[in-house]
């Protein structure tokens, strides 16, 4: 990147991430809410920006990211910007995704205290600058989901890695049908820590400035709303515990019950290559280890999708024209071989692959 295009890219992250500190925590605010808060690079690089110099400061001793506007912390990447890119043969997304994963690492180890205020719309690229911190608060109006599928892609920022500690199959059928959840079952699936009414995030927000994350969290922590996946865990469990989407296709359509036959609608909907792939995404993620080597293989999982028919059509259909008709290709499960699943897998040679510090996931922050 030349010197002037690093100055234009930080000068956009000043006003699309809000950074200033209160008391004892440094706060982050992503401010495009016209866009959900969707992500660019420049946001990106302004958050790892705060997050070093914050990391060696005594007099920030924790740090808070929120969304600006009422309708939630962010929807994900700027998937405008995503679909430009796949469609000219672009790599500015492949850079964008190095980066932004380096600090889905960066959040997972930060050595302070990262609350994540996950209110409202929390999808995709939300997850992955949330989802990895140290306190996860979800509130009655939270959305979280990781909809990829819809769009010809696969769950990444360490969603993959996320989903598959979730219970059971619950993070399996999250990933495969793009499902969005409340608060509850956002606890149950383990990606998030805390209740909190939403109504109480802003003196909460204030009182971190000035007591321990503990302290506050005992003033405002309350019971979550009911959820609804605890009482799905058997078809769930059953179903997406098949080895193969057609054989969850079928458990689904043949288990009688509505909720599993609907299920199973809404994945003949998804882009058929990016069910399978997510599938083996998941499966190869219990497998990997520690956080940062699976977001080195959704790294080439998103680099290989760049060059997939599916990711472009997929946009087009959803964001783009916003026919909701999208003609993936290859159209059927059946059309789908292992070696189009593989390509997805297959390294991107040297000098390409996205290579993390570290080997082990960080022990609990002590607070």
């Amino acid at each position: 990147m030349s010197t002037e295009a690093a100055a234009a890219e930080a000068a956009a992250g000043s006003d699309q991430v809000l950074v200033h500190t209160a008391g004892r925590v440094g706060r982050l605010t992503l401010n495009r809410p016209r866009a959900l808060n969707a992500l660019t690079r420049a946001m990106v690089l302004r958050v790892e920006e705060a997050l070093a110099a914050w990391e060696s400061d005594p007099a920030v001793e924790a740090v808070v990211i929120g969304g600006a506007g009422e309708r939630g912390l962010c929807a994900g990447g700027d998937i405008r910007s995503i679909y430009e890119d796949a469609r000219s043969g672009c790599t500015a997304s492949a850079d964008f995704w190095r980066d932004e994963y380096r600090l889905n690492a960066r959040i997972a180890r930060y050595p302070k205290p990262y609350v994540a205020l996950m209110d409202g719309i929390v999808m995709g690229g939300g997850v992955g600058i949330s989802a990895h911190g140290t306190v996860r608060i979800v509130t009655e109006r939270s959305r979280v989901a990781m909809p990829e599928t819809g769009i010809g892609f696969v769950p990444d920022v360490g969603g993959t890695w996320l989903l598959s500690l979730a219970p059971g199959e619950l993070g399996t059928h999250l990933a495969l049908t793009g499902t969005a959840i409340g608060a509850a079952d956002a606890l149950l699936c383990g990606l998030a820590d805390h209740f909190v009414p939403a109504e109480h995030l802003p003196a909460l927000a204030s009182d971190l400035a000035r007591d321990s994350v503990h302290e506050v969290l005992e003033r405002y922590v309350a019971p979550a709303p009911g959820g609804v996946l605890h009482g799905h865990r058997e078809w769930i469990d059953h179903c997406y515990a098949a080895d193969t989407v057609e054989e969850i296709v079928a458990r689904l359509s043949g288990s009688g019950v509505p909720e599993a036959k609907e299920a199973a609608d809404t994945l003949l909907a998804k882009s058929p290559t990016a069910l399978k792939v997510t599938l083996a995404a998941l499966r190869r993620a219990r497998e990997l280890g520690p956080l940062e080597r699976v977001l080195e293989q959704e790294y080439r999982i998103s680099c290989a999708a760049l060059a997939s028919p599916d990711l472009v059509e997929g946009i087009r259909a959803q964001v783009i024209d916003k026919d909701r008709s999208p003609r993936w290709t290859p159209a059927t499960l059946a059309e789908v071989a292992g070696a189009d699943v593989e390509r997805f897998f297959a390294p991107l040679g040297e000098g390409r692959e996205l290579r993390l510090a570290g080997t082990d996931f960080p022990q609990e922050v002590p607070w």
